[in-house]
């Protein structure tokens, strides 16, 4: 048993901790509690979340639902929580995520919303926009004293950090290893190496501020049957045969991240669009997705549709 468990133990027999001080402690280690779609495994402080999929799928919408959840008061269905969203991509919609906020605000038995409680939630949504990986690590290095800050400030911690899209930078590191002679007295950032000091960051952080990790990735489908004219030959083949990832409605995609971080991954869902069309859903600009748990691995799929107001419903 660990010290500090130790600790909390003796002060509870010793009546040293308040009911509250106990709620406290006990609610930070308790799974959260996402709606649809995220409502089929447990979640908890610690877990890395990945949703893969391709580009668009929803992946960024299912982070934007979660996160409002979590920045929402408990009588609304939320969770009570910061959020911390570190954006890669750079198009993030925060017009998109206002909206959605005010619909789930009004949802709540009246016409018109709170605007003191919007006004708190969007607070509560701490917003990051990285250029590269050299501005995430630093990011991710110097988050501490932010959410230290954040906490004295608005009194409560941030429980998510979601990273939207963890790949994002893959390809320009990749295109770092291709850098001139004239570059050699400066340290080049290899893809492994990027991804061991992202993990390390991210679990030292972790160490000080509980958090559940949640990252999109964004990824390329191949159908498994496709004939081998349209495959690379030779050794090539074999080597990104071994990366691919299947599952079993013939969807399958390479996986192109580093081993550390995948081994850093404790869930992973798989979405993407559904051929069936939504009939109990009328909207003209609605779009339907399958969502798989790869990890755990689940026997049955969701089915989600986002609507053209940006409302994500589960089917």
């Amino acid at each position: 048993m660990k010290e500090k468990e130790r600790e909390e133990i003796e002060k509870w027999i010793e009546g040293d901790e308040s009911g509250t001080e106990m709620l406290s402690r006990v609610s930070s280690v308790r799974p959260f509690l996402f709606p649809p779609p995220l409502h089929r495994v447990p979640l908890r402080v610690g877990n890395v979340l990945e949703l893969v999929g391709p580009s668009p799928s929803a992946k960024t919408q299912i982070l934007i639902n979660a996160a409002i959840t979590s920045v929402l008061p408990k009588p609304y269905g939320g969770l009570d929580h910061l959020v911390l969203f570190l954006d890669l991509d750079c198009r993030f919609d925060i017009t998109r995520f206002s909206q959605l906020l005010i619909h789930r605000i009004t949802q709540h038995g009246t016409d018109s919303y709170d605007q003191a409680l919007y006004h708190l939630c969007m607070a509560r949504f701490l917003y990051v926009r990285c250029y590269d990986s050299f501005e995430f690590l630093h990011t991710l290095r110097t988050l501490h004293r932010r959410l230290e800050k954040e906490k004295e400030v608005q009194g409560v911690g941030v429980h998510v950090l979601m990273i939207d899209s963890i790949g994002a930078f893959h390809w320009m590191d990749r295109a770092s290893m291709f850098l001139s002679q004239r570059e050699t007295s400066k340290k080049k950032l290899f893809l492994q190496t990027v991804s061991e000091a992202v993990v390390q960051n991210i679990r030292k952080l972790l160490q000080v501020h509980p958090m559940l990790i949640m990252a999109t990735k964004s990824v390329i489908f191949g159908n498994r049957y496709s004939t081998a004219s349209n495959e690379v030959k030779g050794n090539m083949e074999e080597r990104c045969s071994k990366n691919m990832t299947r599952n079993h409605q013939n969807f399958q995609y390479r996986e192109y991240m580093p081993s550390v971080w995948q081994s850093f991954v404790t869930h992973r869902i798989l979405v993407h669009s559904s051929d069936e069309h939504p009939g109990t859903i009328n909207h003209q600009n609605s779009s339907a997705y399958l969502l798989e748990w790869l990890l755990p691995k689940l026997s049955f799929p969701d089915r989600i549709v986002v609507k053209d107001f940006f409302n994500l419903s589960s089917l």
